[in-house]
């Protein structure tokens, strides 16, 4: 039975309406349907979380627990069931004892570099660095720093520096927060509390991107005024390259415009913004829109070789946002980082505002700081993240960020570079298994991180049906309803590009969250989806 039995075409409109992560919920419970009467096991591609995780930093976490815990009674044992706190002296020998009283596993071995690496690169002292690591894990203070532990964030950083293609030269400072999502809700906020946007200020947002980038500029407190730059570079066969012509970043160089939006690699497609594309907006962000606020969610860099964040190559008007979610699997960590230049042009505006304005933010921050005028934008937007009131208890838990930092190291340490690697080959596999399954080739470019792939259903129906066949689809069926059909029929679940202001015949496949074969599966239905159109239009062109 079609969907087209089920789902009038005014419905399937106000469905388009959905974001595609709530028209989710409808596919998963039209799909469980199906799934109750077949055999056919419900397939989800519609999620983002990896079905790998990092197991050595994991392991390590829980080993440097149990030293914790012994360091917490060594200090005070008096009664049962409560003991006192790590104390640093001499507690990096009495961690080497510990770790050489352990059979010798990779995490014993990541301790070991990780105090090693904390000593003889990074220049710390080895009982203060030891000392914060078990203090931290075993979360018997409020982070102080409230927005980094001072050791941790430089392991952070080095982290960072590697995988975001090198660190500007002031060096960036770090706020550690729950998540990547959690850190663009501080931003949005600080920037229109701090004055670096105002609620109905010019935006500009590269798409497609993660829907949620769409929604919140439209919330009323912001109410931005939205500039779409589009990535509808087509190759010569017509297939999407998703870069953007020159024409759309030169948008960019309008003043008007005051910041900039995006996800890179991209999100649905996942390809990394090309090196011409990086050199022009910095060019535009250093001499032709200098106030240019870039704020860029580098989640998936560290998926594609050589990649380039614009926070390292346009950092003093990037503000960076990465999170440890999707290359570690650690989504329920909720780990993610907010970076900014130490040289920046938001400290500079905030210097340069008008009186009144900087009277109104020395009042809202004259609590915390003796001198608030002072105040990093980057402190301010931690303060921000507790109402300012509760600037005291600010911060990432700390044994969140003791499993950041040890992520962070397990990747510093890996010369082999073999978690990246593993992580390459596996999503390789899955995408060759969809390319072989649609029958077509498998995509070879060197800028996509390929986490995801988006699917422009009308391109592939021109290539290999015909451009009559297209037409007809177009005016004969909304874009969702492949969507319903794959979850009514093969119990798949897929998310709508257009809900990401991708190609409105576009759907999203997640190749992160799946076993291999399921991609076989979902090209199977695929091809079976439009095959079923393709016979509806055959025997319509008969009937006229």
């Amino acid at each position: 039975m079609s969907i087209d039995n089920q789902v009038d075409r005014g419905t399937e409109k106000k469905y388009e309406q959905l974001s595609p992560f709530e028209l989710k919920d409808e596919l998963i419970a039209l799909a469980d349907a199906n799934m109750r009467k077949t055999a056919h096991v419900m397939i989800n591609a519609g999620r983002g979380n990896p079905n790998w995780t990092s197991v050595v930093p994991r392991e390590a976490f829980y080993l440097l627990g149990q030293f914790a815990v012994a360091e917490a009674k060594l200090d005070w044992d008096e009664f049962p069931g409560l003991a006192g706190m790590p104390q640093p002296a001499g507690i990096a020998g009495r961690l080497d004892q510990f770790l050489t009283a352990q059979t010798e596993t990779d995490a014993v071995r990541l301790l070991r570099g990780s105090v090693e690496y904390g000593t003889a690169t990074l220049g710390f002292d080895a009982d203060a660095w030891v000392g914060e690591l078990a203090d931290a894990i075993h979360g018997d203070h409020y982070p102080v720093p409230d927005r980094m532990l001072t050791h941790i964030e430089q392991v952070v950083h080095a982290y960072l520096d590697l995988a975001m293609g090198g660190a500007p030269d002031s060096g960036w400072d770090l706020f550690a927060t729950e998540g990547g999502t959690a850190a663009m809700c501080y931003l949005f906020d600080s920037c229109v509390v701090n004055g670096m946007l105002a609620p109905g200020d010019r935006i500009a947002i590269m798409t497609p991107i993660f829907t949620p980038y769409l929604e919140i500029p439209q919330l009323e407190r912001f109410h931005f005024d939205v500039l779409e730059i589009q990535a509808s570079t087509t190759s010569a066969d017509g297939m999407h390259t998703w870069q953007y012509p020159p024409s759309e970043i030169e948008k960019l160089a309008d003043p008007s415009v005051k910041a900039l939006f995006l996800v890179n690699p991209s999100n649905p497609p996942s390809v990394m913004l090309d090196s011409a594309t990086l050199e022009r907006i910095t060019q535009i962000a250093t001499k032709e829109n200098p106030n240019l606020t870039i704020i860029t969610d580098d989640v998936y860099g560290t998926f594609v070789e050589g990649f380039r964040s614009l926070m390292s190559v346009a950092s003093a008007n990037t503000i960076g946002v990465y999170s440890f979610s999707k290359y570690f699997g650690c989504t329920g960590w909720r780990l993610g980082v907010i970076a900014v230049a130490k040289d920046n042009i938001f400290d500079r505006r905030l210097a340069n505002m008008p009186a009144a304005d900087r009277d109104r933010l020395t009042a809202r921050y004259s609590s915390i700081a003796l001198e608030p005028e002072k105040l990093k934008f980057i402190d301010r937007m931690v303060a921000d993240s507790r109402d300012v009131a509760l600037n005291h208890t600010a911060g990432l838990s700390t044994p969140q960020q003791v499993q950041m930092a040890l992520f962070s190291l397990a990747d510093l340490l890996d010369k082999d570079l073999s978690h990246r690697k593993n992580c390459e080959a596996i999503i390789a596999r899955r995408l060759t298994m969809l390319a072989d399954a649609l029958g077509v080739e498998a995509p070879r470019d060197p800028n996509a991180a390929n986490y995801y792939v988006e699917l422009d259903l009308m391109a592939w129906v021109k290539q290999h049906w015909s451009a009559e066949f297209a037409a007809w689809l177009e005016s004969e069926h909304e874009p969702v309803d492949p969507v319903f059909r794959l979850a009514e029929q093969g119990s798949i679940v897929l998310l709508n590009g257009g809900g990401f202001d991708g190609p409105q015949w576009s759907v999203r496949v997640s190749l992160a969250n799946l076993r291999q074969d399921s991609y076989a599966e979902i090209g199977r239905w695929l091809r079976q989806i439009m095959n079923e159109y393709h016979r509806e239009f055959q025997d319509r062109s008969k009937t006229n």
